[in-house]
């Protein structure tokens, strides 16, 4: 296991954008490249409604996460995103929005939120053409939105902990509806 001080923040340059979706909100996005990096590395990208606080010299929490420690020291690029209506994100947050209507091509959801910025990163951030998605909780639930709109440069899809049905769960209605 690798230490918070073998991930160091000042390791990494940091892209901050406001990433226009096809509906035109924008959604805050936060991308973290290893300096001194001369190969061109994959893409961890997640999404959240939960924010990431930056610290006292703006660097995402996220970087000090033990679990995606071996992660960054293996050679990511992270890009980390806001969902409509949190934090610095545009437009209106709803906890759990309906599928979108796939013959209606002006409709979105979290699917084509993901697909939207996988596009935007391909486009503006050095990398492999290679992207992964992980979530856990929440987040799992929005990895598990993109892969409803499946980007061919996304390569694995890691939904930890999904919630999955919040009536005869535990997740929103205590012992059912």
């Amino acid at each position: 296991q690798v230490g918070e001080a073998e991930i160091r923040r000042e390791n990494f340059d940091r892209i901050e954008a406001m990433v226009p979706m096809r509906d035109g909100v924008r959604l805050e996005t936060e991308v973290y490249l290893p300096k001194g990096t001369k190969e061109k590395l994959p893409i961890l990208f997640m999404r959240t409604p939960y924010g990431f606080s930056p610290d006292a010299q703006g660097y995402s929490e996220w970087l000090s996460r033990p679990w995606l420690y071996d992660l960054l020291r293996d050679g990511y690029v992270l890009a980390l995103q806001s969902v409509r209506g949190r934090f610095g994100s545009e437009g209106k947050y709803v906890i759990e929005p309906e599928l979108r209507d796939s013959s209606d091509p002006k409709s979105v959801d979290e699917g084509t939120d993901a697909y939207d910025t996988v596009e935007w990163l391909l486009a503006r951030v050095p990398c492999n053409g290679r992207v992964g998605m992980l979530g856990v909780s929440n987040p799992a639930r929005l990895v598990a939105m993109a892969m409803r709109e499946p980007h061919p440069a996304v390569r694995a899809y890691s939904p930890q902990a999904t919630p999955a049905d919040n009536f005869l769960g535990d997740d929103f209605f205590h012992g059912g509806a």
